[in-house]
């Protein structure tokens, strides 16, 4: 191919991703149905109505009122059962998330001032229900535990509601949620499952991009001369539209869903065009490495399938194992991810945003060795045409 226009280049770039509709929906439509598919999964924002089991032994007015407490919470919807046998199964199949279980002479127990046991059984393998019921369950059973404490001061010659109430709970504690202060579970997992899914369109994006070149030109055709500016045409042509989806996915969250924004736009919107460029440096090479479309896409699942799990947001990354921390390093997703959530809730600076905006920058030293790659290339596919030349100009 010979030396043209880098403008020239560019469109030849924009056409031959367009003939390809796997690549040109990668960089269109299908990110951002990904993106309201997930929305729509979690626009609710807050658990309402989580089923939960109640055995209720007792069946005395003290233990409907506890009952009660429970239904009250919004959180939870009160299934009652007969024996603790069936409301297990109703556990182990998944029909509720929780069994609490009320025991015997709960009432008597609790006018004798004894402390009988409320047993609450709940499945913790679904870690964000888990978390949502036993915190309903915990705030029920304290307000109850609070109210009788407040009747028996009351029993006891204290007359005045609230001198009761401060007897019974002498010391109140106030917590205030910094971040995310009305606890939507939205705004916490879509905000981190959208960068995670955006790093599979890029990842993929990347691989696909350099398998399209291989299979209608040939590498070594495409860079047999002029390999940065090539190599540049390539990376631009793909990645524009791909940062373009990064920031509407950014604004979409913050002035469409009102999320917050805390930090400044400068700062992520480079962060975001550094993943960008790590992305498709790590599909292009996966590709280049195999020259195999079907492996190299292999590739791609198994590197980034798994990212959200180490990305740090579901679990804490400090207490990663050493082995799962290295590869959390080698996603750069995990990256993006540190300096997106301290842009949107912590209003982080520049000086503390640079340890992240470094890592994802080092990235981009993949493509300079896809460069030499490609030097190497079209300097062998030279020299193999020099060699077979060479015996015909003997000849004549």
């Amino acid at each position: 191919m010979k030396n043209t226009a880098f403008t020239s280049l560019l469109w030849q770039e924009w056409r031959l991703i367009a003939s390809d509709r796997w690549l040109a929906a990668l960089l269109g439509g299908l990110p951002l149905v990904m993106f309201l598919l997930v929305w729509a999964i979690f626009s609710s924002g807050t658990g309402r109505d989580l089923p939960i089991g109640v055995v209720d032994l007792d069946n005395s007015a003290l233990s409907r009122t506890l009952v009660r407490y429970y239904d009250a919470t919004p959180t939870l919807a009160i299934r009652t059962f007969d024996d603790v046998d069936n409301a297990s199964a109703s556990l182990n199949s998944a029909k509720t998330y929780a069994t609490v279980v009320i025991p015997h002479d709960f009432e008597k127990a609790t006018k004798r001032g004894e402390n009988p046991n409320v047993t609450a059984f709940y499945n913790s393998q679904y870690i964000l229900i888990g978390k949502l019921v036993n915190s309903a369950i915990n705030q029920a059973q304290r307000t109850f535990s609070a109210l009788v404490a407040t009747q028996s001061e009351m029993l006891h010659g204290t007359t005045v509601a609230t001198q009761a109430a401060g007897l019974s709970v002498p010391l109140r504690f106030q917590l205030v949620p910094l971040f995310n202060a009305g606890t939507n579970y939205a705004q916490f997992l879509v905000s981190a499952i959208v960068p995670a899914l955006w790093q599979i369109t890029l990842v993929a994006s990347g691989m696909l991009s350099m398998a399209l070149t291989d299979k209608r030109i040939g590498l070594e055709t495409y860079f047999n001369d002029a390999v940065a500016k090539k190599l540049t045409v390539k990376v631009l042509g793909i990645a524009l539209p791909l940062w373009l989806l990064g920031i509407g996915f950014a604004t979409g969250m913050h002035w469409g869903l009102g999320w917050p924004m805390n930090g400044d736009w400068a700062i992520l919107l480079t962060a975001q065009w550094l993943m960008v460029l790590a992305g498709l440096a790590v599909g292009a090479l996966l590709y280049v490495g195999s020259r195999d479309a079907v492996r190299a896409m292999s590739l791609v699942a198994g590197f980034t399938a798994p990212a959200f799990a180490f990305m740090g947001v579901s679990f804490p990354a400090g207490e990663m194992p050493f082995l799962a921390q290295c590869w959390r390093a080698m996603l750069p997703v995990s990256h993006y991810i540190t300096l997106q959530i301290g842009q949107f809730n912590y209003g982080a600076t520049l000086q503390q945003s640079m340890p992240a905006l470094l890592a994802l920058a080092s990235f981009s030293l993949i493509w300079l060795l896809i460069g030499l790659k490609m030097k190497r290339l079209s300097t062998n596919t030279a020299h193999i045409q020099s060699v077979d030349a060479s015996p015909s100009e003997v000849a004549s």
